[in-house]
């Protein structure tokens, strides 16, 4: 018993359990030392492969953002207004024939004036109504450049890149432009190709050879090369008058569709569209603004929300060469409402290239409502029959457009014979002759007025042109 009583003595030695129970200690103390150790070395890797990925992010956006800004004219900045990108701003979007490998090259380089503006639109942006207004600045519009004297606005350009060209833009439509954008017509195609094609409405059938555009009139997809045919095609309106008139029209309506499509990305996809496009498309925003803006105009409605018009001129063919100059009435009216963030138009008949050009658009009438821009109503005037007597192309067109954009209701046709050598403009009856008088003073043509002798077309003009080998210059 008493060695019984000594072996459990043994076996509960204070001793024994006091060591058993520091090893196990010892044990679970070092598998937490080792398992913290795990842990932490997971986080560091993690947060390594955090700041690689935030590292990377930061490269491709500041890449996408470099790309974005390749080329912008040096004192652009000085000229762009400051704004709030949520509170309405004007943009000036320039379509030139200068490509980033072309201002990368020795042949052309960085010099603006080895470059030429195609066209040129004004842009009001409005953030909280959801509203973008595009307004087409003749390119051959006669404007003071002051120690430049008076030239066609697009030499602007070419004269003292982006930033002289936004500082004249913004002068002579009295507002403040904040923002830039330039795409090089080369680059075009690319741009719709690489947002899957855009969704236009064609008014009529469109045949261009020398735009190498051949379209049937309807709602449809269009390629990159379609779209780059119908932002160049005038010759498809020679019918109608002067081609430019119809081609900035379509213009609007591309540059709508891209927009619509760009906006239409998810915002996690919004990135990639831009990194898409930054290779063509030259713009002093950044990639935080085109985001802003993009959820800004989520549902943005073509139909709705798209406002569009054609700076009021009128062609004049001064010192041999045929210019547009602004009604200055006109376009001050115009601004104005632009300003107050309505359409350019009050009445869709303001709108004569409607019919037969463009795309979906909004007319905001004059009691506050909107109708979409279909062309359902026409300009109407004195009747003038335009004859081409001179067998130039396009010529009668554009002599037409010019008193289309006046107030006339203007028509287009070859003459009998192209032998005809100067100018006549024909008044069919006496009460006419006035107004023969007021195109003969429009077209630059005071001394050629006179009675008409037979009838000419189906005889239901009031004033004939024929025109004659005099004129055959001035087609530009």
């Amino acid at each position: 018993m008493s060695r019984r009583r000594q072996g459990n003595r043994q076996l509960t030695n204070p001793s024994a359990l006091t060591r058993d129970r520091a090893q196990e200690r010892y044990s679970r103390k070092r598998r937490q030392r080792d398992r913290s150790r795990r842990v932490k070395g997971g986080l560091v890797a993690v947060a390594a492969v955090a700041v690689a990925v935030v590292a990377a992010a930061v490269l491709y956006l500041g890449g996408i953002q470099g790309r974005l800004n390749q080329g912008l004219d040096g004192g652009l900045q000085g000229v762009l207004s400051t704004s709030n990108i949520k509170d309405p701003f004007y943009m000036l979007l320039l379509g030139t024939d200068k490509s980033k490998e072309r201002a990368a090259s020795a042949e052309f380089g960085d010099d603006p004036s080895a470059y030429r503006t195609d066209s040129m639109i004004l842009a009001r942006i409005d953030p909280a109504t959801k509203h973008v207004t595009l307004v087409s600045i003749e390119r051959d519009t006669l404007v003071d450049m002051g120690e430049h004297g008076r030239q066609k606005i697009n030499a602007a350009y070419s004269i003292g890149g982006a930033s002289y060209a936004v500082e004249v833009v913004s002068r002579f439509a009295g507002v403040p432009i904040s923002h830039y954008a330039e795409i090089n017509f080369d680059d075009f195609v690319g741009v719709v190709d690489k947002i899957g094609g855009i969704d236009v409405d064609i008014k009529i059938d469109l045949d261009d050879d020398y735009a190498n555009l051949h379209l049937k009139a309807g709602k449809q997809t269009i390629n990159g090369d379609q779209a780059l045919g119908l932002c160049r095609a005038r010759h498809a309106y020679d019918a109608y008058g002067g081609g430019d008139y119809y081609r900035t029209a379509n213009q609007r309506m591309v540059i709508g569709a891209i927009l619509k499509k760009v906006l239409a990305s998810d915002p996690l996809t919004l990135t990639g569209t831009v990194n898409e496009l930054a290779g063509s498309v030259t713009t002093d925003l950044s990639l935080a603004d085109i985001a802003s803006l993009a959820t800004s105009f989520r549902g943005f409605d073509l139909s709705k929300d798209l406002y569009s018009g054609l700076e009021p001129t009128t062609s004049k063919y001064i010192d041999g060469t045929w210019y547009e100059t602004v009604d200055e009435e006109a376009w001050k009216t115009m601004m104005d409402r632009v300003n107050q963030g309505l359409s350019p138009y009050s009445d869709q008949s303001q709108d004569f290239t409607s019919s037969v050009a463009g795309g979906d658009h909004a007319i905001e009438n004059g009691d506050g409502s909107t109708d979409s821009g279909d062309g359902s109503q026409q300009q109407s005037g004195g009747s003038v029959l335009v004859l081409n007597g001179a067998g130039v192309t396009g010529l009668a067109g554009n002599v037409a457009s010019t008193l289309r954009n006046s107030g006339y209701t203007a028509d287009a046709q070859s003459a009998d014979s192209y032998d005809h050598a100067t100018t006549e403009i024909l008044f069919v009856g006496e009460e006419n002759k006035a107004r023969a008088q007021a195109i003969a003073d429009l077209l630059g043509l005071s001394g050629s007025v006179a009675a008409a002798q037979g009838a000419y077309g189906d005889g239901t003009a009031d004033v004939v042109v024929m025109l004659g080998a005099d004129m055959a210059g001035t087609l530009q």
